[in-house]
């Protein structure tokens, strides 16, 4: 089958400009789209969500720079590469361009073969970039399809995903910090994947050689997750979240403040659903009850002290 080809939104309010960068790409191979002002263009995105612009800046009414905001916007999370072209030459031209998002900047009169050049390495980027999204997608998709087997644990790491990220703005951390802890959250449990059904879903007390069994799930986990670098940074928090404030858990007998602080608050919220969940082996805890219990287990050495005191104080206020 014939590879389908990248299409380009080129907005230029000049019609010879226009024209002149159209018959570039088109000679390329390109499917190219164009428009000569930002409505129009932002009417272009919706029908036919163009793989790449190139927006002139100085245009009349919205300008390429908040065009360049509003296309990002409308992408979402998706990457959208934009590259803006103006004859503008200052630093402050640059710093407005990059704010906006813009993913590069060219000065007219550009030279066509480096525009071309630009164009095609940031089109690359966008199906490595593509790639990478469709592997975590299997990798998440994977971690839903493994609780849906189990009523006892269906939702339970999307629930410990948003209390993680919530706990993480209550406490200051930052919106990066956020987002990973949400994701961390939910495939903290991915390794679960690699654990008999017959020991995740015992009714009993587990024995000593199953409950070795069922740690390992933690070290299963990242090597899941290991292979893609868009997971890297969560890596920590998924090997460790079942560590100890008191250096008695798995799987590296960590202790207190070498145990990285988003294993530490993932750890607390996880145990805190736990305890409110049913199990096959007990009905759930009130939320009442279960902090009532992580309160009175302070000195446990199963928590961060400091960071359960701020949890509970979190949850109490909820």
């Amino acid at each position: 089958m014939e590879e389908e080809k990248d299409s380009i939104l080129i907005v230029d309010d000049l019609k010879v400009h226009l024209e002149l960068t159209e018959a570039i790409f088109e000679r390329e191979g390109y499917n190219v789209l164009t428009a000569q002002n930002a409505a129009d263009a932002l009417q272009v995105v919706k029908g036919f969500s163009p793989d790449l612009a190139i927006l002139d800046v100085m245009m009349p009414g919205i300008s390429g720079y908040d065009l360049c905001k509003k296309l990002k916007e409308s992408y979402g999370t998706r990457f959208f590469p934009v590259i803006l072209v103006t004859s503008l030459s200052e630093m402050e031209d640059k710093i407005a361009g990059i704010e906006a998002g813009a993913d590069d900047f060219l000065n007219k009169p550009f030279n066509s073969l480096e525009l071309v050049t630009r164009v095609r390495s940031l089109l690359k980027l966008k199906r490595l970039q593509e790639q990478l999204d469709h592997s975590e997608s299997v990798i998440l998709t994977l971690a839903v399809a493994l609780e849906s087997k189990d009523p006892y644990t269906k939702g339970h790491s999307e629930r410990v995903a948003d209390l993680s990220a919530e706990f993480a703005a209550f406490i200051g951390l930052s919106e990066k910090e956020q987002y990973l802890i949400r994701k961390t959250g939910r495939l903290h449990d991915i390794g679960k994947i690699g654990i008999g059904d017959y020991v995740l879903n015992k009714a009993g007390i587990l024995t000593k050689e199953e409950l070795e069994h069922i740690e390992q799930h933690t070290v299963i986990g990242e090597k899941i997750c290991s292979p893609l670098r868009s997971l890297s940074a969560i890596l920590p928090t998924i090997r460790h979240h079942h560590e100890r404030w008191d250096g008695t858990g798995s799987p590296d007998g960590l202790k207190s403040e070498n145990i990285p602080l988003m294993a530490r608050i993932l750890a607390i919220v996880d145990s805190f659903d736990a305890m409110v969940s049913e199990r096959p082996y007990r009905k759930p805890a009130s939320v009442e009850e279960a902090l009532g219990r992580m309160d009175t287990e302070m000195s446990s050495g199963q928590w961060d002290p400091t960071l359960l005191q701020r949890f509970i104080e979190m949850m109490r206020k909820r």
